[in-house]
C-alpha cells in the first residue's frame, strides 16, 4: 500500500502531468490538495531514514498507517508485545514529526 500510495504522488507531482498546479473539480467537490502529496513524500522519505536508523520502530508506523493494523495485531505479526508496541509508535511519531519539522 505504502509503495502505491508514494506512486501516485510522485506521479502527479511531475511537471508533464501537471507538477505543482491544482485540479479544479467540475462538480464542486474538493478532493486531496496537491499539499497531501508533498507531505506524503516527505513522511515517506523521513520513513526511510528511521528504517536505518531503526528498522522495528518504521516497521511498527508501516503497519500501524499503511496497513492501517490494529496495535494488538502489531505486536502478534513483529512478535512483540503490545507494550512494546506502544513505546515504538510514541517514539517513531515524534522521530518522523522532528524528521519531517527540520527539512521544512
Amino acid at each position: 500500500m505504502r509503495r502505491i500510495l508514494i506512486d501516485r504522488a510522485r506521479h502527479r507531482l511531475r511537471a508533464r502531468h501537471g507538477g505543482g498546479q491544482e485540479r479544479v473539480p467540475l462538480d464542486g467537490i474538493d478532493l486531496a490538495s496537491p499539499q497531501d502529496d508533498e507531505r506524503l513524500l516527505e513522511v515517506h522519505e523521513a520513513l526511510d531514514r528511521l528504517a536505518v536508523e531503526d528498522s522495528l520502530k518504521a516497521e511498527v508506523v508501516k503497519l500501524r498507517f499503511f496497513r492501517r493494523l490494529e496495535r494488538c495485531r502489531n505486536g502478534r505479526v513483529l512478535g512483540v508485545s503490545q507494550r512494546t508496541v506502544e513505546r515504538h509508535w510514541a517514539y517513531a511519531k515524534a522521530w518522523l514529526f522532528q524528521a519531517i519539522r527540520q527539512r521544512a
